[in-house]
């Protein structure tokens, strides 16, 4: 269906975002490292093949947007947006330094292609629900992408926002949840075991679609198979690896925030090399 150029064009793109990550975390500094990587293919597939965007004019008013509720990885965001041109590369080494505009959380008054700070777990899906049905009073057909962790869905809030959805059949809403089974203290069966999401979104009314989260061909059929959905909001259950693509730091639980050595960093660079 989908051209093998496009597909090695975007994990290639998606490699370089992997990359991106580390420069923007550095040396000696604790980064979300384990969900960011796990997120880049999807991430990639949205900013580089699906959404309607406009570096140039971010808040263009027909264009699609993006919510990252689990704001802690912004450095992801940040590596799409400075590849897309919303900003310079040469500035994510930057991030999270005194005067940055790439702090360690989305600030939507001073980064561009922000929609909305987020960070405090459980408020995104919420926001992107208000703004999918802002685009649907104002006659857009544009959608609203939220992209939320599989720990942070233990938030109330969050299936407050899914009964919403299907209640006013915001069919211009998709959710992807990063199904990486790990969160910040360990592993989610172990914590809060939110047990079969896709179960549970199905039985709000939602449509579900549950696929590999690294699989490129399968995350673009998803979202293109989102389109053909109507009346009811579309969840894409991505399984994922916490760190994908670092050797030291797949499945390791350490990684979520965790910090690169002088050994560690040249590591990672060599194994994400494009």
């Amino acid at each position: 269906m989908y051209s093998k150029e496009l597909i090695d064009n975007l994990e290639k793109k998606a490699q370089i975002l992997r990359r991106d990550v580390i420069i923007s975390v550095g040396i000696g500094v604790a980064g979300h490292i384990g969900g960011s990587n796990s997120s880049a293919d999807i991430v990639t597939a949205l900013y580089f093949y699906k959404m309607r965007h406009d570096p140039k004019n971010p808040r263009k008013r027909d264009r699609d947007r993006f919510l990252l509720s689990k704001g802690h990885v912004a450095i992801l965001q940040y590596a799409a947006l400075a590849e897309a041109g919303y900003f310079p590369v040469e500035d994510l080494p930057h991030t999270k330094e005194l005067g940055s505009y790439l702090q360690g959380h989305p600030d939507v008054l001073k980064t561009p292609g922000i929609e909305a700070g987020t960070g405090s777990l459980g408020q995104g899906l919420s926001i992107g629900l208000g703004m999918a049905l802002g685009q649907r009073l104002d006659g857009l057909d544009r959608k609203t992408y939220v992209l939320v962790g599989d720990g942070e869905i233990a938030e109330g809030q969050i299936w407050e926002a899914v009964m919403a959805a299907s209640a006013f059949k915001a069919d211009n809403l998709v959710a992807i949840v990063d199904r990486n089974g790990l969160q910040a203290n360990g592993k989610i069966k172990e914590r809060m075991d939110s047990g079969n999401i896709a179960a549970k979104f199905l039985s709000f009314g939602w449509h579900v679609i549950e696929i590999d989260g690294h699989n490129m061909e399968e995350i673009l059929t998803a979202l293109d198979g989102a389109d053909q959905v109507k009346g009811v909001p579309t969840v894409i259950v991505a399984d994922t690896v916490k760190g994908k693509g670092l050797s030291f730091a797949e499945n390791v639980v350490s990684y979520h925030n965790g910090k690169l050595t002088d050994e560690t960093y040249r590591q990672a660079l060599a194994e994400l090399a494009v």
